[in-house]
């Protein structure tokens, strides 16, 4: 039986091929259910007490050089068939490439804009307590203005929501810094209202905030009218009196865009004026609430959509696009 093992390391030694169903026929033949190596197995209760642990070790070095031959035979059969059916010049394949998002485009554009003239980025939480989303900016738990804007709420007692705004990453930093300050706060808003090809649950905001000595509406209004100029080269603009519990005075500003497309018609409601932000002078009452001495300092702030100036730089008739995820839709931005 020994003789017999020495055989087989012989043959298992010699065996070479680069057919894979050789290799396959190689591998049944002596590591198979019905292989050569379990037929001797079988064989060791006859073989004599005194060469059994001979015997053994002969069986393990068969099975490791059967083991390792196959390694080796498909190590060797594998780089042939890629040598062998891969053309080498051929060009390779391109990869598929990302882009950034068209929400994400306008937001660092916008970013860029102010960064110009000295705004910093500042960040805070999606999840904010009553006193950040609302009442440090002067809107207590009675105000009527609350309506405007529903809310997700997550808990109550205390009250804790989806920010509205994002205002709360100005009070959050006023509460930590004296002014002057000139900062900007980016990011995603939640409110309860019906989805529509104008409105969503989820929107995008970025507010700006500026706090120093002497501020007036004058370099509010100068400020406004350099940003629409870079972003959209458009320098017409109006601001209309409105309210906001946290400004006071109060405006909207709408940018003149035309209505050169049935897109243009259908965003500005065939005015040809389009609203893009909301803006005023800090209330001084906003000021008190977060330790910053009113009578020292003033300052403005305002807060736009970046969905609906991204529908107008892109010509898109529906805010739904943004969230759908469509690859047809956001392919056409790789280039910008």
């Amino acid at each position: 039986m020994l003789e017999k093992i020495e055989e087989l390391l012989v043959e298992v030694g010699n065996f070479s091929t680069t057919s894979k169903d050789e290799i396959e026929q190689f591998r049944i033949k002596f590591s198979g259910k019905k292989g050569l190596i379990n037929d001797i197995l079988a064989q060791f209760k006859e073989v004599p007490n005194e060469q059994k642990k001979e015997f053994g070790q002969k069986i393990n070095t068969l099975k490791q050089a059967v083991e390792a031959k196959l390694e080796d035979l498909k190590s060797a059969t594998s780089s042939n068939i890629i040598l062998e059916k891969e053309d080498l010049t051929k060009p390779g394949f391109s990869s598929e490439l990302g882009t950034r998002h068209p929400i994400n485009l306008v937001k660092n554009r916008i970013i860029e804009i102010f960064k110009s003239i000295g705004f910093a980025v500042a960040d805070g939480p999606e999840i904010e307590d009553d006193w950040h989303n609302f009442t440090a900016l002067n809107l207590p738990e009675y105000h009527p203005a609350r309506d405007m804007q529903d809310t997700f709420f997550i808990e109550t007692n205390p009250d804790i929501l989806l920010r509205t705004h994002t205002s709360s990453v100005q009070i959050r930093y006023m509460e930590e810094n004296q002014p002057p300050m000139r900062i900007l706060s980016p990011g995603r808003v939640f409110r309860n209202e019906a989805i529509s090809s104008r409105s969503h649950c989820i929107f995008h905001q970025i507010e700006g905030l500026y706090i120093d000595e002497n501020v007036s509406f004058a370099d509010l209004k100068q400020t406004i009218q350099f940003f629409t100029t870079e972003l959209f080269g458009k320098s017409k603009i109006r601001l209309r009196p409105s309210y906001f519990p946290f400004t006071e005075p109060s405006a909207e500003v709408d940018v003149y865009w035309g209505l050169n497309s049935e897109t243009d018609y259908r965003i500005t409601k065939g005015t040809g004026w389009l609203e893009i932000m909301g803006c005023g002078m800090v209330d001084p009452a906003v000021l008190k609430n977060v330790n910053i001495d009113a009578d020292k300092y003033s300052g403005y702030a305002f807060g736009m959509g970046i969905e609906r100036i991204a529908m107008l730089m892109y010509q898109m008739s529906d805010i739904r696009m943004f969230f759908e995820n469509d690859k047809r839709m956001l392919e056409q931005f790789k280039s910008l």
